[in-house]
């Protein structure tokens, strides 16, 4: 276990996974919450500044990110500025430090094919070794070379995978959220239905990320990329008929759609399941079913929010 005397830096604290992080009954005991008003990531002198007491094997969580896969399209420099150079920035004050990092990133770092692609789809789950080829949207690309300044800047960090986080909470803009609201005003809901990945729920991957940082520096997650999300795959369409049965309104009202009928600026992957073999290859608990945590997401809305 790591050292008590050790601290947390969660940067990234006032968005959704760092408050889920804050939230967690699993938190180490000490920590430091960093938002977007003491730390801009993108600038290095701040980075510096906010973390110049940064000591030997003290943590630095970073869950800041550029999120909007839609947005990135078309502000490329700022997506790219947060994704990338942000984290290289964090790196270089762990490498110094001697300090631990540990990274979030996501499913859309695999090129993957897109729903309105022609031939074969992909079924199998990825491992954190598989080619991550080029991907498709400027998102992807910009968290893909965020990971790669990590561990060219810190070659022990930790580069952590996830896919379709959510809250569930009826007031957040995930997809979650946004089926409990439309289910209280449309009598019906139209969804894609050849998209399949991996829903998280929020406050499982806190947890696991808590139990990953209270594991020795310098062992099996040094210098490694883990994926991490709740077990199983399922579609868009199959999410929102079970957030319906969740709130007792009747899945028969989620109508599905193809992705051609529902146009994004950015491309979707059609398959982006990780696999969590790695995960518990590192000794970690695996997270559990999707389904059983969309039930407790729904229907306990253990997040803290505010």
């Amino acid at each position: 276990m790591c050292s008590m005397s050790a601290t947390t830096y969660i940067v990234g604290a006032g968005g959704q996974l760092g408050t889920a992080l804050r939230a967690s009954d699993k938190a180490s005991e000490r920590v430091r919450t960093l938002t977007s008003a003491d730390i801009d990531i993108t600038e290095e002198a701040s980075v510096a500044n906010a973390l110049a007491d940064l000591g030997a094997r003290d943590v630095i969580l970073n869950c800041a990110a550029y999120t909007d896969v839609d947005g990135a399209e078309s502000d490329a420099g700022r997506a790219f500025a947060i994704n990338r150079d942000g984290p290289g920035h964090l790196a270089r004050v762990s490498a110094r430090a001697g300090a631990r990092l540990v990274h979030v990133s996501t499913d859309y770092v695999f090129a993957g094919a897109a729903a309105t692609d022609d031939g074969p789809r992909r079924r199998v789950p990825y491992e954190p070794g598989d080619v991550t080829g080029e991907p498709e949207t400027v998102y992807g690309a910009s968290k893909l070379a965020g990971e790669r300044i990590v561990f060219d800047t810190d070659p022990t960090a930790t580069v952590v995978r996830t896919a379709w986080v959510y809250t569930g909470a009826p007031d957040s803009s995930d997809f979650v959220g946004t089926m409990r609201r439309l289910e209280s005003v449309r009598p019906e809901v139209t969804v894609v239905d050849d998209q399949t990945g991996s829903p998280t729920y929020v406050g499982d991957l806190a947890d696991g990320l808590w139990e990953l940082v209270s594991t020795e520096p310098g062992g099996s997650t040094a210098g490694v990329v883990l994926h991490a999300t709740n077990a199983g795959s399922v579609s868009w369409y199959q999410v929102a008929r079970a957030v319906f049965e969740e709130v007792g309104a009747d899945p028969e009202r989620v109508r599905p759609c193809t992705t051609d009928e529902f146009p994004r600026p950015a491309p979707r992957p059609a398959y982006s399941v990780l696999s969590g073999a790695s995960w518990s290859a590192a000794g970690l608990t695996p997270l559990r079913d999707w389904r059983a945590a969309l039930h407790d997401a729904v229907t306990r809305d253990r997040i803290a929010r505010g």
